[in-house]
């Protein structure tokens, strides 16, 4: 997933847990297990949940269904097509759409069937067939049919560069019977590829094939703010565009009573609202405008919620474990190595030791941070200490495209939090810049044959930018850079981003404990000069290739870990990108109107499909809710 840090708060803020087009490396694929029917799938195992299931153990099956919940959303909207990658999709979208298969929250790397009731997988992966529930139907009543996969499929592959390279070993989809699809591999052995097929969202055939209220034939590749059909637990009841969306529960949703749905959307509104301004959104919190807060800075989450709802009860801050325990995060300063000035790893290696995080830490973030230092962060993916065993079996097929250092050192940020330190770093850089071909003269950094001037220009949408980014650039201004930041709209930013019009951004990347196909658009060559790939850095690396051939084909999870330490490895040893940092929670604060399950599932808080509107305390307190 390709977000700036603004974005990846943003789908927090707009509600962590709702439903969404899956992104590959976010729903975590399962396991081929070939051999007759399958209603679920895992990768890790044997599946929690039996065929005769009634409810996910982390539900409570008699939640009341009612009520609504206002949220705030920081992206103006201009579409509600899913398909292409042109524009800004609402928040929430997902909601009003099925998929083949649905994940479970108390398990790592598990699917179970939602408009298939069944998948049904070769002996050596080189196909697998869906078969569709009976009774699953769009919100005009009209059937889900295999017709609707198939256009699915085949939409979001032709007109979603992130898909065509998701999907891009499954060359053929078919109708093999009255309920069934079937997807053939150009392989045998890639154990992702039948689940990652499962996570399709089906789109409806028939309403993209008709025409629209003027009578202009509707176009899957074009952004518009028409409703769309869907066939999930909720429909759009009011679009404002680039203001305001609602969405309303469908009283007669075919799905209801499925197993995996049980106890789950149980809001009978949901309301996203924009805010250009995160600090604008906290007001309107504060003032009962919005029920669900995500705080995104760790001096609001300390000094700002001493207001009067807070000390009365009527508002409830509560930290969550951070998601990435169960996905990995990677949230970083990336280079666009399409630059020449950004090519030499020395270049980039000097900007990771311009950084003084550890200042940074205790002036802007009252110390609750700590520093990334891996592309799967918070897992057991993470590559630590040096490579050893299978994974070091693994490196020598590429000793030669690596960096020798990483097969004796263990990598590391550099330190800061003191002058000294910094000072050592700073010379330190200095010294990597010179060999690099970059000298200071009369206080300025140039290029020694052409003395051409370093310049360096940071990107971002999100004006909260300007703090770290201006932290950031004193050290950097240091070294001779001429540094700036420039902030322009969302709508600008995604267009230079597509086309690669950057020197500097900020991403968040959110992983899996299953990595597989995605990281070819992550990571992979062929994917470096795609417009709108998730290869922002524009990496061309054999060695990175290769190892994301051996994630994908690994024969189990010794090789799986093995492999994906390997690749975090040599990414991190190449200074790619410049670590940022993480806290170890999701700080959020809500209106006490809401009741969620006692536990919550392990691997999300689960909000806000599993928790439901608390008549009791919303009485209790009053306002609108």
């Amino acid at each position: 997933m390709r977000m700036t840090r603004r974005k990846a708060l943003s789908l927090l803020g707009a509600g962590a847990g709702l439903p969404f087009l899956p992104v590959p490396g976010l729903m975590t694929p399962a396991r081929a297990q070939a051999g007759g029917w399958h209603h679920g799938l895992s990768l890790f195992g044997d599946l929690k949940y039996g065929p005769d299931f009634k409810h996910f153990d982390y539900v409570d099956p008699d939640a009341p269904k009612g009520g609504r919940l206002r949220m705030a959303t920081y992206q103006p909207f201009d579409s509600l097509n899913v398909v292409p990658p042109r524009g800004s999709v609402a928040p929430g979208v997902g909601l009003i759409y099925d998929s083949l298969m649905t994940s479970s929250l108390d398990e790592v790397s598990t699917e179970y069937g939602l408009v298939a009731d069944g998948a049904e997988i070769a002996d050596d992966i080189s196909w697998v067939t869906y078969r569709l529930r009976e009774g699953g139907r769009w919100h005009d009543g009209e059937p889900i049919t295999p017709a609707d996969v198939l256009f699915s499929f085949d939409a979001l592959k032709t007109h979603h560069p992130l898909y065509h390279h998701y999907y891009q070993n499954v060359v053929k989809a078919e109708q093999t019977g009255d309920r069934e699809v079937t997807f053939t591999f150009d392989q045998t052995g890639n154990r992702e590829l039948p689940n990652i097929v499962g996570q399709i969202t089906v789109l409806p055939k028939h309403y993209w094939d008709g025409k629209d209220a003027k009578g202009n034939p509707r176009d899957i590749t074009k952004t518009t703010l028409d409703v769309p059909l869907g066939s999930g637990a909720y429909r759009i009841k009011q679009v404002i565009p680039g203001r305001t969306i609602v969405y309303e529960r469908v009283p007669d949703y075919w799905g209801a009573e499925l197993p995996v749905n049980i106890g789950r959307n149980n809001l009978d509104e949901i309301r996203y609202e924009v805010y250009r301004d995160l600090q604008v959104a906290f007001e309107a919190f504060k003032a009962d405008a919005l029920d669900f807060f995500v705080e995104a800075t760790s001096k609001n989450w300390v000094s700002g919620y001493d207001f009067p709802a807070v000390k009365r009860g009527d508002v409830v801050q509560e930290a969550f474990p951070q998601m990435s325990r169960a996905t990995g995060r990677l949230q970083a300063w990336v280079f666009n190595l399409r630059r020449k000035k950004f090519q030499d790893r020395r270049v980039r290696r000097a900007f990771n030791l311009a950084l003084d995080f550890e200042t940074m830490n205790e002036t802007f973030f009252y110390g609750l941070y700590e520093r990334i230092d891996s592309y799967f962060d918070g897992t057991e993916l993470a590559a630590t200490g040096v490579p050893e065993g299978l994974e070091l079996e693994i490196l020598e097929k590429v000793r030669d495209k690596v960096p020798e250092a990483l097969f004796t050192e263990p990598y590391e940020n550099p330190v800061g939090g003191s002058p000294k330190a910094v000072r050592r770093n700073l010379r330190e850089a200095l010294k990597l810049l010179e060999e690099a071909g970059w000298v200071v003269k009369n206080r300025r950094l140039v290029n020694a044959e052409t003395g051409e001037p370093f310049t360096v220009q940071f990107l971002s949408d999100d004006p909260r930018s300007e703090r770290t980014v201006g932290f950031y650039k004193k050290n950097l201004e240091r070294l001779g850079m001429d540094v700036s930041l420039r902030v322009v709209d969302s709508s600008q930013y995604q267009n230079r981003l597509r086309s690669f019009d950057f020197d500097i951004i900020s991403v968040v990347k959110l992983q899996s404990l299953s990595p597989g196909n995605e990281q070819r658009n992550y990571w992979g060559s062929e994917s470096a000069d795609v417009p709108g790939s998730d290869n922002e850095m524009g990496i061309k690396n054999p060695a990175v290739d290769y190892l994301i051939d051996r994630i994908i084909y690994a024969e189990n999870r010794e090789e799986l870990v093995a492999a994906t330490h390997a690749l975090d490895r040599v990414l991190l040893w190449n200074d790619y990108v410049v670590p940022q940092w993480i806290s170890g929670e999701i700080w959020t604060a809500r209106w006490n109107r809401y009741s969620h399950p006692d536990p919550l599932p392990e691997y999300s808080f689960g909000f806000p499909s599993i928790w439901w509107y608390d008549k009791d305390k919303a009485a209790a307190i009053g306002g609108e809710g």
